[in-house]
């Protein structure tokens, strides 16, 4: 199979798209994959460090606001489909796979226009504005949501399959998870994390019920700060609780995120997309506290699809605190039933095979093409 990529400006629409190029390869190798991002999104790093072939396209996003700013937009949205199809000839995909941000518009629409069979997928529950106009011209829509199938008009291309991203987390090893963290094996664990890059809200909230940990004493706390914010949060917790405690790990980042989900008997984070497929995949109780600071606040809107399930507890951010976090934590971490009934629920909203199921509906519609 020879595949085009798209999909960039947030690691929630690259993973996706990474994690349906890997299971590619390994329902069929000797495929062909050419990925083609923006020239300064994430992406450009991100997938050459995956050893796979990048292309780029300029493309900016529309303003929600009248602006001539959205003239010179439809300009450059204009150059990037003639460079979209500049590139899809001189590759000749069999299929073309977007998974959101202002990239996928051109290279969608022009693989559209030149009859390549083609699909999108929307990692929120909220669908975004880009991929809402590409539906019209996708072969396929792929949603991670079951509340975002309404969302697009034609329901007859428009397909549950859940988070690729999950895939992979079902796959990690528990063993590595506590070699990696140095802690005994069967441990109870309560990670928390900002994202990839950490957030404030979590990080200052953490200092705050810091001095309170000693009273949950059989418990690791893995906190993940992002690496910006590494050294100034250290600090402050060091002032807090000068006493080390040698259940408590302040890290700036984690490179082996999966294997240390597969050990957390809770997870306290944002409601991104992406780990939204991991908590559900693997079936962990959590504590979400959705960035208000999104398009359209579809974090809130991935969260409460969990708490309406049972399977997470809901924060936000302009309620939390040190005292609200930590009671939520106790009530979860002391109640073995309450985590069997949210990791249950978690469970039955997960999609482990995500990646799977894409790659059954690529081989699809590229079959139809023929």
């Amino acid at each position: 199979m020879r595949i085009v990529l798209t999909g960039g400006g947030t690691g929630g629409h690259i993973y996706p798209a990474l994690a349906i190029g890997k299971q590619v390869m390994e329902e069929q190798p000797g495929s062909s994959i050419l990925y083609i991002g923006s020239p300064k999104g994430l992406e450009s790093r991100i997938v050459p460090a995956q050893g796979i072939p990048f292309e780029s396209v300029e493309i900016t996003g529309f303003r929600r606001k009248l602006s001539f700013e959205n003239v010179r937009t439809v300009m450059r949205f204009l150059k990037g489909v003639r460079r979209s199809k500049q590139l899809l000839r001189d590759f000749k995909p069999d299929i073309v796979v977007g998974t959101g941000g202002y990239v996928c518009g051109p290279v969608i629409y022009a693989a559209a226009k030149l009859g390549i069979p083609t699909l999108i997928h929307e990692q929120n529950a909220v669908a975004g504005l880009t991929n809402q106009f590409l539906s019209r011209y996708a072969s396929s829509v792929a949603v991670s949501f079951k509340d975002a199938l309404s969302q697009f008009k034609r329901q007859s291309n428009t397909l549950f399959t859940g988070n690729p991203c999950a895939t992979s987390v079902v796959r990690a090893d528990k063993e590595q998870g506590y070699a990696r963290l140095n802690i005994p094996a069967g441990s109870q664990v309560v990670l928390l994390v900002g994202g990839s890059r950490g957030a404030k809200a979590i990080n200052d909230v953490m200092v705050d019920m810091a001095p309170l940990l000693q009273r949950l004493p059989d418990v690791h706390f893995v906190f993940v700060t992002g690496e910006s914010y590494y050294e100034n949060t250290k600090r402050r917790m060091e002032e807090v609780q000068p006493a080390r405690s040698e259940r408590l790990q302040v890290l700036p980042y984690l490179h082996h995120m999966p294997e240390v989900l597969a050990i957390s008997d809770l997870v306290v984070g944002r409601a991104g997309a992406s780990s939204i497929a991991e908590l559900t995949a693997l079936g962990i109780p959590s504590i979400l506290i959705p960035s208000p600071n999104v398009t359209n606040n579809h974090q809130e809107a991935n969260a409460r699809s969990l708490v309406d399930a049972g399977a997470a507890e809901m924060i936000l951010e302009r309620n939390l605190n040190g005292e609200l976090l930590f009671e939520r934590i106790s009530r979860i971490i002391n109640s073995k039933a309450t985590r069997t009934a949210m990791s249950a629920a978690a469970k039955s909203l997960g999609v482990p095979d995500s990646a799977a199921l894409i790659v059954n509906e690529l081989k699809q519609l590229t079959t139809r093409q023929k």
